[in-house]
C-alpha cells in the first residue's frame, strides 16, 4: 500500500525529471528531437509526447484532467511544436503536484475499474496499484529518453531519486 506522502514525493520527482530532460532536449535541434533513434516511440520529441499523452489519460480517468483523445498509436501525434510540448509538460507536471498534494488515504483503497483501450476490454486493479503505474510508466519512457539525449550528446543530470535536491519542484 502506498500513502499520499509517497503520491507527493513522486509527482515532486516527476517534475524534477520532466524538467532535467526538457533542459537537456533544449540544447539540440528540432531535427535532433525528431531523429527516429529506434526506442519504442522512435524520437526524443515523440517518447516525450506520449510519456504527457499517458499522464493525462490516466489523471482525467480519475476526472483530475480533461483527458488527450486517442490511443496509443495518436499518442505521439499530438504536439507538432517543442514550445508547445514543453507548456503542456509544465502544466500537466502543475497538475500532477496538485492531485497528488489532494489525495486522501481513504482514496487509495479499493478498485478502479476503467476500460484499456490497449487492452481492448474493462480492467479493474487496486487504486494504489494504478497510482504506482501513473508514475513508473513515466520512469520507464524517461529512461528511453535519457539514453536518447546521452547518445544524442546532451547531458541530462542524475535521475535517481535519492539525489533529487530538496529544493527539487
Amino acid at each position: 500500500m502506498i500513502t499520499p506522502e509517497y503520491l507527493q514525493t513522486m509527482a515532486r520527482y516527476n517534475r524534477w525529471q520532466n524538467n532535467n530532460l526538457y533542459t537537456a532536449a533544449e540544447t539540440l535541434s528540432d531535427a535532433d528531437r525528431r531523429l527516429d533513434r529506434g526506442a519504442f516511440f522512435r524520437s526524443i520529441h515523440e517518447t516525450l509526447v506520449h510519456i504527457l499523452w499517458a499522464d493525462e489519460i490516466w489523471l482525467s480517468r480519475f476526472d483530475v484532467c480533461e483527458g488527450p483523445g486517442g490511443g496509443i498509436a495518436q499518442s505521439t501525434e499530438r504536439y507538432s511544436a517543442w514550445t508547445d510540448l514543453y507548456e503542456a509538460r509544465k502544466a500537466m507536471d502543475t497538475i500532477v503536484s496538485d492531485w497528488a498534494a489532494e489525495v486522501k488515504p481513504a482514496e487509495l483503497e479499493g478498485d478502479f475499474t476503467w476500460f484499456s483501450g490497449a487492452m481492448g476490454r474493462e480492467m479493474t486493479s487496486p487504486k494504489w496499484l494504478i497510482f504506482t503505474h501513473i508514475f513508473n510508466h513515466a520512469t520507464h519512457h524517461r529512461g528511453q529518453v535519457h539514453a536518447m539525449l546521452t547518445a544524442a550528446g546532451a547531458k541530462p543530470h542524475d535521475t535517481d531519486l535519492p539525489f533529487m535536491p530538496d529544493s527539487a519542484p
